[in-house]
């Protein structure tokens, strides 16, 4: 008997070392810690302190961080511009006039009142095993904490010859008729580390919906060495605004070369997605912009009345590797996602 209950006493650890991906809550903060094989991928995070929940860091097979360190870790060389690009999100401009995007504790408290913020209303669960899953609720909220969306929300993280896999379910549901007004800043959007970015020597200008201009000072050093290539071959800055059921992001980060894919699903709205992928390193697909990409000649306003619902689905694919992911890597991974 006491060498049966010894056992038993050991199954656990058994079980958990056999695990491919575990997920294990910090004891002490709004933190779920993911590892595949034991080696940090990222953590969800969700304090809140923050105006969103967010995958953050992210970490290539390689060990090497590939999303940028500020405003919460920063790192050496970090740029500094736009402290709402944390990790991996998903939010959009303007619901309802609100703009969920661009809040973040830079904003003066007199003028909150135009953001919209997402707080957790549902506890995250989540289960280890060959691949690893988390899910948790959330309600897009106003100033004065009303609620215009349910969010319920599912990651899957997974591994594939090397690859790293993040899948990522949300499912919106409007508790009164809600309106995501066409946009440039959407849906899911990723801020890469300093290496990721394009090389530019020109210093340029963007301006939100509300006339904040925020400027990108050209690079100073050597460092920056990312380039674009979607499914259809267009590279760099010219992918931004471009439709394309994929797009991939890679560079050279210490020894190895970092690809980062996102790719677009079937059944999303607007498949396939407009790129707001941008050389200063925020890599975006955004379904809902139309209007902002096509210069005008096209427009997408979706609405939803209360109780209905709209669900996007995402697929990030994370290698590293001496050369980047390549195009058949890329598609088997897509058709894969597709029937899901």
């Amino acid at each position: 008997m006491k060498r049966y209950f010894c056992g038993l006493l050991f199954l656990p650890f058994l079980l958990q070392a056999q695990n491919k991906v575990n997920l294990k809550k910090d004891k002490n903060n709004p933190v779920i810690n993911i590892t595949i094989n034991n080696k940090p991928f990222t953590s969800f995070f969700f304090p809140d302190t923050l105006d969103k929940p967010v995958l953050y860091p992210i970490s290539a097979p390689d060990g090497i961080i590939i999303t940028r360190g500020f405003p919460l870790a920063p790192k050496k060389d970090d740029p500094t511009d736009h402290p709402h690009h944390i990790g991996l999100w998903l939010n959009y401009e303007n619901v309802n006039g609100l703009d969920f995007w661009n809040n973040s504790f830079a904003i003066a408290k007199e003028k909150k009142s135009q953001y919209g913020s997402i707080k957790m209303s549902i506890a995250p669960t989540f289960k280890s095993g060959q691949e690893g899953t988390l899910q948790y609720g959330a309600n897009w909220v106003n100033s004065a904490n009303e609620i215009l969306l349910n969010e319920s929300t599912t990651f899957t993280f997974s591994e594939s010859s090397g690859i790293w896999i993040i899948d990522r379910t949300t499912t919106l549901t409007a508790q009164r008729e809600v309106k995501f007004t066409d946009a440039k800043d959407g849906l899911l959007g990723l801020r890469v580390a300093h290496e990721l970015q394009l090389p530019t020597k020109e210093t340029k200008k963007y301006t939100d919906d509300k006339g904040i201009v925020t400027t990108i000072v050209a690079n100073k050093d050597s460092i920056a060495n990312g380039n674009y290539i979607n499914a259809n071959g267009i590279q760099g800055e010219e992918v931004w605004s471009k439709k394309a059921p994929w797009c991939m992001l890679y560079g050279k980060m210490g020894n190895d070369t970092i690809s980062i894919a996102i790719l677009d699903h079937p059944k999303n709205i607007g498949y396939p997605t407009n790129w707001h992928a941008r050389g200063y390193g925020l890599f975006a697909a955004n379904p809902l912009g139309e209007k902002i990409f096509t210069n005008g000649k096209d427009e997408r306003n979706l609405v939803l009345q209360k109780g209905e619902t709209v669900t996007f689905k995402y697929r990030i694919l994370i290698a590293s590797a001496k050369k980047q992911l390549s195009k058949n890597n890329i598609e088997a991974l897509q058709k894969s996602f597709s029937t899901k």
